[in-house]
């Protein structure tokens, strides 16, 4: 698969033609934000309208698309940034509050709200000047407890695990920190939904949850619309854990120094290389990984495989927050 980053030129976003089918406008609440948009997102809380931090709206972009060979355009500035897949559509993010959507011809609003909600969203948010982690996030003891890891180590398994022991969702896959006060870094709810692999699903039951349609078969994670367990209420963070697979369940502090790099890796702007750092963002993004490095305990957590031992990391988790309470 093949990306190109370059600079965006005059563009322009068109409404939907005459003739084509007016969207109801809905509105949603996600990160603490009020999202008004033309692409139906059941993945979050509906609310009432009002004036919308967020607007998504459905028109024509007038900007190359990417053919099937190239697969992806990624296009970054300042301002605005143009991110396009041949299989799904194109999203122009601008204004640090409005996302154009062009859809791809056949392409339903279910498999829009993939890229819409993941990576879109969190260029976005960045740019709205929170660090967002490719991460999951879950209250315990009143208490955020993050967790990264390469794809397969059991991000969301675990967090799944902790939300069946009795702890809420924060937050799945775009973890969002708000670092308004650097010493006291707080993760921002996002919405009440986490994806997970079918053996995971199965061997962790989660209680009130709605299991989605599959959004596409190359796409093997389930989304489950949690109905409870989850925190509307902004988390403190208190504990960064990267994920890694061991022989059985253990937590070991990182320094500084190895902690500092893991948060910029696994930071989700850095997905799309240093194009995506344009201006002063690539200031603010290494002070906000920095802080985060100082100020919220980084930790090796070693998950034992096989998911039936899942609960022998939860427990360490649980009794280390609540002894740093």
């Amino acid at each position: 698969m093949m990306s190109r980053h370059e600079p965006l030129a005059t563009y322009r976003v068109d409404p939907p033609s005459h003739g084509r089918t007016v969207r109801e406008r809905r509105y949603y609440r996600a990160y603490g934000l009020t999202v008004a948009s033309d692409v139906a997102l059941p993945e979050l809380e509906s609310t009432e309208p009002a004036a919308a931090d967020i607007l998504i709206a459905i028109g024509t972009i007038d900007m190359p698309k990417p053919s099937p060979d190239a697969a992806t355009i990624f296009r970054f500035e300042t301002n605005r940034q143009y991110l396009a897949w041949a299989a799904v559509g194109a999203f122009l993010i601008s204004d640090f509050s409005r996302i154009d959507v062009e859809p791809a011809p056949g392409v339903d609003d279910t498999l829009l709200a993939f890229p819409l909600l993941g990576p879109v969203l969190a260029l976005l948010l960045h740019q709205r000047g929170l660090l967002v982690l490719h991460a999951s996030a879950i209250a315990v003891a009143g208490r955020g407890a993050i967790f990264m890891g390469d794809k397969g180590a059991g991000k969301s398994t675990t967090a799944s695990a902790l939300i069946r022991a009795g702890h809420d969702l924060v937050t799945d896959d775009v973890v969002a920190l708000d670092l308004a006060d650097p010493n006291q870094p707080v993760i921002v709810p996002g919405f009440p939904q986490i994806k997970l692999a079918a053996d995971a699903a199965a061997a962790i039951p989660l209680e009130r949850a709605q299991v989605r349609p599959q959004v596409h078969p190359a796409i093997e994670k389930m989304q489950h619309r949690l109905h409870g367990a989850f925190s509307g209420d902004r988390v403190p963070a208190a504990r960064i854990y990267m994920l890694e697979r061991g022989q059985r369940a253990g937590i070991t502090p990182l320094p500084r120094i190895a902690a500092l790099p893991a948060i910029i890796r696994f930071s989700y702007v850095t997905r799309f290389g240093r194009a995506a750092l344009s201006g002063d963002f690539a200031a603010m993004h290494l002070r906000h990984c920095s802080a985060i490095a100082s100020r919220v305990g980084v930790c090796r957590l070693d998950v034992p495989a096989g998911i039936d031992r899942i609960g022998e990391a939860v427990a360490l988790i649980e009794k280390e927050l609540a002894g740093d309470a």
